[in-house]
């Protein structure tokens, strides 16, 4: 839980930290094409989101999208082969119906799966994702929390497999279901 706290500060300061060396900061371009009015509305959008300047934001910097979508977990429980956590869908990992965004799924179900898979598979192994499986039974108003529980289903030699499942924490609901397969691979072989 400690790394949860050390993740989110990190998150805040990279999104407004300028000076750090180790990101290339991105220029905002339009195309011809578009009318000024879109790209100065994106501007303000992107702005209003991440808090600070578009042009000085360490977006592209390493770890930027996987640090940003675990702010919005909070881990309530974890033991070996078994994570519990609520979520709270942001209006910037959600799409423009207001509905938790599927590829924001997906990026909750990587980062979800992968912490669980650690909790049995020690750092002396180096983690593959081979495959995800994600069922979307439902869409996860903003501002609504869900509750996801991620388990070790089967962990071998060679590899685990994590199940996850994404309830809506007022009733219960099932909202998404979800599978990873991760292979193992020494890091000697890397």
């Amino acid at each position: 839980m400690r790394e949860r706290s050390n993740n989110t500060q990190h998150i805040s300061t990279m999104a407004l930290d300028t000076s750090s060396s180790s990101s290339v900061p991105f220029s905002l371009k339009a195309s011809r094409e578009m009318d000024p009015r879109h790209a100065q509305e994106t501007l303000h959008l992107f702005n209003a989101v991440m808090g600070g300047d578009a042009h000085h934001c360490n977006a592209n910097s390493p770890g930027f999208f996987q640090d940003f979508v675990r702010s919005s977990v909070t881990v309530d429980h974890i033991q070996r082969g078994r994570i519990s956590s609520t979520i709270l869908p942001k209006p910037p990992l959600c799409n423009t119906y207001g509905t938790l965004h599927g590829g924001s799924v997906g990026a909750l179900v990587n980062v979800l799966s992968h912490a669980c898979v650690r909790t049995v598979v020690g750092e002396n192994k180096e983690l593959l994702l081979g495959e995800t499986s994600i069922s979307y039974l439902s869409a996860t108003p903003i501002h609504e929390e869900l509750v996801a529980i991620a388990s070790v289903v089967k962990s071998g030699r060679n590899l685990s497999i994590v199940a996850l499942d994404f309830k809506l924490k007022k009733t219960g609901n099932s909202i998404y279901i979800c599978h990873s397969t991760f292979y193992h691979m020494p890091v000697s072989c890397l």
